[in-house]
């Protein structure tokens, strides 16, 4: 059965119940593309723009998932191409579920429904849940309760009553003592010999008496204890072997018309085993609807609705790359056979550091920006390899500290060991001042302030870092307004910490400045260059003593 669906002023058959949509512009002056995008690094094709706008459209007029799409929530877009009719339309995801169900009209449907009420997985999670229930009963029982206050109690009494009567045979020893000092007969040594043998064992079998009950309390509680453990163990194995057959469900599709199992695809990675609520996010889904439907895929985009997580950084309307510890492997599999789009290495000169300060025993070095620290696994230029050129009896590490490839500014370079070790000494010792020019996209209210958000990595994101108020490292930066207008503003930056992209974060986290760097790929918006420069520099000579201050503008 066919319906019909208005595109501009063309009037196209659609299947019933097709999840591919048409645009409501017209597009016939926008050139399609021609290879598919890298998912993981991309600038959104005017399609996809296109496709996104609908969708929040779309979702807009939607009220029963206002309050849903209002918490926060990733949604895809699939330009896509049907053969006969040719006709150039999009598809719609989200990733996870939207309003508690996998299923809704407009957007493509899940690899595997693990929320269909009657299928295997939601039963054995109502087992799992059951099981977990009974655990908390167990443990939270007044049954148990009150044993353990019994237990307690009796040990108590033990303790108690054992030392009234390590005092009753102490006093009971010396009377006998002072009785032998004046001297007795044989009969009354015996009957002492006979009253401290009593003593005793009235002791001992006021002790047993005492063990027996705390061991009888002690053997009621490992009974439920046992009991417990053996449900732990029960709801171990079911919830690692539902793990494994759900995975096993999420078979997928690529472009050959190959298919795999999540299981076999994550088998040839390190972490071996898929992690949880892989599959389930937007990009698999637009490719499988896709590839089953005998759709082109020819671009796609990911874009963020609602409020940002607490840890992590996601911005309205925003467009980000496929996660990587998810979908990197799936996508990886399901795009073979596909013409993607591999960004080119970047045409750059092999800029020479500029050196801002030489003497015998270090250096201080202006770093262009897209220049490594230290040389990476590709190759390519670093300071360090420049340096090792430049300085060639250097002897030790040289590198002091690094910064960001993204990142510009000044470096101090070391040609000794000792003088090496000096200066770590006090870059560990907060000796070193260094402060930090950037622009961001927004104008932020305060003009100076103070910056405390721990991080730590975000092991679901690499290289991305996370505020984690739980097991997050402090991290402190204090600011001050240089300028700002026309959307932007200039700050200058003040770690007391040093953690990784602390500057970059605590600049984009709505906790933080809330305004991200610009040209930020990780926590804003790409552009030509991050701009962030290591500005100025303090520290003092470890030869000399004297207390050194070196500064370099930024350039944007």
């Amino acid at each position: 059965m066919f319906f019909h669906i208005f595109a501009g002023n063309n009037i196209r058959p659609m299947r019933k119940n097709d999840r591919m949509h048409l645009f409501d512009e017209d597009i016939s002056g926008i050139p399609l593309p021609d290879v598919f995008n890298d998912p993981f690094d991309y600038t959104p094709h005017p399609l996809c723009r296109m496709a996104a706008k609908q969708v929040c459209e779309y979702l807009a007029s939607r009220q029963d998932l206002s309050e849903e799409t209002g918490k926060g929530k990733m949604f895809g877009v699939l330009v896509v191409k049907r053969q006969v009719p040719e006709i150039i339309g999009f598809l719609a995801a989200f990733s996870g579920n939207l309003a508690g169900s996998n299923n809704h009209p407009y957007f493509v449907p899940p690899i595997y429904d693990l929320l269909t009420p009657d299928g295997y997985f939601k039963k054995e999670e109502k087992l799992i849940s059951d099981i977990n229930r009974k655990i908390n009963d167990m443990e939270s029982s007044s049954h148990a309760k009150d044993i353990r206050d019994c237990l307690e109690k009796a040990l108590r009494e033990k303790d108690e009553t054992l030392a009234t009567w390590k005092l009753r045979l102490k006093q009971a020893k010396s009377a006998r003592d002072e009785k032998r000092k004046g001297g007795i007969t044989p009969e009354e040594e015996q009957r002492l010999i006979e009253e401290s043998r009593f003593l005793k064992a009235e002791c001992k079998r006021t002790e047993r008496k005492l063990d027996e009950h705390i061991g009888q309390l002690q053997q009621q509680l490992n009974d439920i204890d046992s009991a417990t453990d053996a449900l732990k163990k029960e709801r171990r194995q079911r919830s690692a072997a539902l793990q494994q057959w759900l995975f096993s469900q999420f078979v997928v599709q690529n472009a050959n018309g190959e298919r795999k199992d999540l299981c076999e695809i994550f088998a040839q990675t390190d972490r071996h085993t898929p992690p949880a609520g892989a599959g389930e996010c937007a990009a698999p889904k637009l490719l499988q609807y896709a590839f089953l439907h005998g759709l082109k895929p020819l671009a796609m985009a990911e874009f963020w609705l609602g409020q940002s997580p607490a840890g992590e950084i996601r911005r309205q309307k925003q467009y980000y790359p496929a996660c990587r510890s998810k979908c990197f492997p799936i996508l990886g599999f399901m795009l073979q056979g596909l013409k993607v789009h591999v960004q080119p290495p970047e045409e750059k000169t092999i800029e020479e550091t500029d050196i801002i300060y030489d003497d015998e025993w270090l250096a201080v070095i202006n770093k262009p920006h897209g220049m490594l620290s230290v040389p990476g696994k590709d190759g390519g230029t670093s300071v360090y390899a420049q340096m090792k050129k430049r300085y060639p009896d250097a002897t030790g590490p040289i590198m002091v500290h690094r910064l960001d490839m993204d990142t510009s500014g000044l470096m101090v370079i070391a040609k000794t060991k000792e003088v090496h070790k000096a200066l770590q000494q006090q870059f560990e010792t907060r000796e070193v001042k260094k402060t930090y020019t950037a622009m961001l996209d927004g104008e932020i209210e305060e003009n100076s302030g103070t910056i405390s958000l721990p991080l730590s990595p975000d092991y679901e994101d690499r290289p991305r870092q996370k505020v984690d108020h739980t097991h997050g490292k402090r991290a402190v930066t204090t600011f001050r307004v240089l300028r700002k207008g026309d959307g932007k503003t200039v700050i200058s930056l003040s770690p007391l910490t040093g953690r990784t992209h602390q500057l970059r974060v605590h600049s984009a986290h709505p906790d933080g400045l809330n305004a991200p760097i610009s040209g930020d790929r990780l926590y804003g918006t790409k552009g030509t260059r991050l701009c962030l420069h290591a500005t100025s520099i303090e520290f003092t000579h470890p030869v000399s003593g004297q207390r050194l201050s070196f500064s370099k503008e930024p350039e944007f």
